[in-house]
C-alpha cells in the first residue's frame, strides 16, 4: 500500500474502516499461525483495550499482555477485568528517573537533550547539528531543521555547548537528567522478550492520526507489517480518534476511570470528559502542549500520595536533596504546584 492509498483509506466512512480492520486482523492471524507462530495483543490504554475487545468480538481470542504496573490504576483495573497477563518491567520508575533521567518533551527531543546535558559527549558532530542544524562533512554540509533542537529547548538545556550558538541566552544547566530510554527498559524490552519466549507477534492499538513518529511508519508500512526485525499488526492504523471512540461505544468497552466518560458534543464530536490519553504516571512526554488540568493535575486528583511522591520525593540530587517532577516542570515553565479545579486555581499553601 502506498502512502497515497493509505491516506485514501483514512477518508473511508466509519463502517468501512471497521470492516477493513477486521480483514487486516484476520489476515495477520492466519498468516502468523499459518507459519507456525503465535500472536498476542499488547495492551495499555483505551486504544489497545478497545482493540482487545474488538479482536475477541470477531472471534480472535489470543493472549493479552501488559506491563500493567506502569499504567494508571484505572487502566490496571480494566486489565484485570479483561484477563490481561501482567509482565514485570526491568527497571522501576524510580530507578529510571534517578539513573537514566526524566522523559520530557518527546522521545526524539529527549534523546538530543540527553547529549546536551553531558558536557563530555563524544559525538561532537552530532552536538553541533543539534545546536545549529548544520550537518558537517558527514552530512554533505547540508542544513537540517529536523535534527536541530528548537531554540526554546536549546536555551533551557544547551548551556554546556553555548559556543555553538553564542547568540542565545541560556538557563543554568538543570540538576536533573533527561532520557528517552525509559520505555525501552520498562516496557519495550520486557514485552519483546516475552514475545520471543512465546514465539509470538503483536497486535498494537496504534493509529496514524495520533501523529508523531508512528504516523509515517504506519503510512509507509500499512496495517500489517512483516519485516526481518519487526512483525506486527495495527488494525486501527487508518482510524481517527472519532472512529476509535465510536467503536468503544459500539462494543461497550470498559472505559478506565482516568478517561472519564465518552460524551457527544452538540456538533456530534465524541470526546472523553477527562484524559484523552493515559500512560505511565511519571511520563512527561508531551506535557508542554497540554492545557490544564494536565496529567499531573489529574494524578493529584486521583491519587494525592502518588502525586506528592513524583512531584517532590522520587529523586535525590548530588547534594542529597529530594526532588521530583516539580523541579523539571519549573525548569520548562509548566505550572503544577497550585491546585487546579474546574478553571479555578486554588493556592497550594
Amino acid at each position: 500500500m502506498t502512502i497515497a492509498e493509505f491516506q485514501q483509506k483514512q477518508k473511508l466512512p466509519y463502517e468501512a474502516k471497521v470492516a477493513h480492520a477486521e480483514i487486516r486482523a484476520r489476515e495477520f492471524y492466519n498468516t502468523i499461525l499459518g507459519r507456525g507462530d503465535n500472536v498476542h495483543v499488547s495492551v495499555g490504554g483505551l486504544d489497545s483495550i478497545t482493540l482487545l475487545v474488538f479482536l475477541r468480538h470477531i472471534g480472535i481470542n489470543v493472549p493479552a499482555i501488559s506491563v500493567s504496573i506502569l499504567e494508571d490504576k484505572g487502566n490496571q483495573e480494566v486489565h484485570r477485568q479483561l484477563g490481561v497477563t501482567n509482565i514485570a518491567p526491568y527497571m522501576s520508575k524510580t530507578q529510571v528517573l534517578n539513573e537514566l533521567g526524566f522523559p520530557v518533551v518527546s522521545k526524539a527531543k529527549a534523546n538530543k537533550i540527553s547529549y546536551l546535558l553531558n558536557e563530555n559527549a563524544e559525538k561532537q558532530t552530532f552536538i553541533h547539528a543539534i545546536m545549529t542544524g548544520d550537518m558537517g562533512e558527514q552530512g554533505g554540509f547540508k542544513h537540517s531543521n529536523r535534527i536541530k533542537l528548537p531554540d526554546k529547548w536549546l536555551k533551557l538545556f544547551g548551556k554546556n555547548y553555548a559556543e555553538h550558538r553564542p547568540d542565545l541566552s541560556y538557563a543554568d544547566i538543570p540538576e536533573f537528567k533527561v532520557s528517552s530510554r525509559c520505555c525501552y527498559y520498562m516496557k519495550e524490552k520486557p514485552c519483546d522478550d516475552w514475545a520471543k519466549e512465546h514465539n509470538s507477534y503483536p497486535y498494537l492499538g496504534l493509529m496514524a492520526s495520533e501523529g508523531g513518529q508512528r504516523e509515517m511508519g504506519l503510512m509507509k508500512n500499512g496495517c500489517n507489517y512483516y519485516g526481518k526485525s519487526t512483525t506486527r499488526s495495527c488494525p486501527f492504523a487508518i482510524f481517527s480518534r472519532q472512529d476509535l471512540l465510536q467503536l468503544t461505544l459500539d462494543l461497550n468497552v470498559p472505559v478506565p476511570k482516568a478517561y472519564g466518560e465518552i460524551v457527544r458534543d452538540a456538533d456530534g464530536t465524541l470526546r472523553t470528559t477527562r484524559a484523552q490519553r493515559t500512560g505511565c504516571s511519571m511520563c512527561g512526554f508531551g506535557i508542554h502542549i497540554e492545557k490544564r488540568p494536565h496529567r499531573f493535575d489529574r494524578l493529584r486528583e486521583d491519587n494525592p500520595k502518588e502525586w506528592h511522591y513524583w512531584m517532590y520525593n522520587c529523586c535525590t540530587d548530588s547534594n542529597g536533596k529530594k526532588y521530583g517532577w516539580g523541579r523539571v516542570l519549573d525548569h520548562i515553565g509548566i505550572e503544577w504546584e497550585d491546585e487546579y479545579i474546574e478553571n479555578t486555581q486554588l493556592s497550594f499553601i
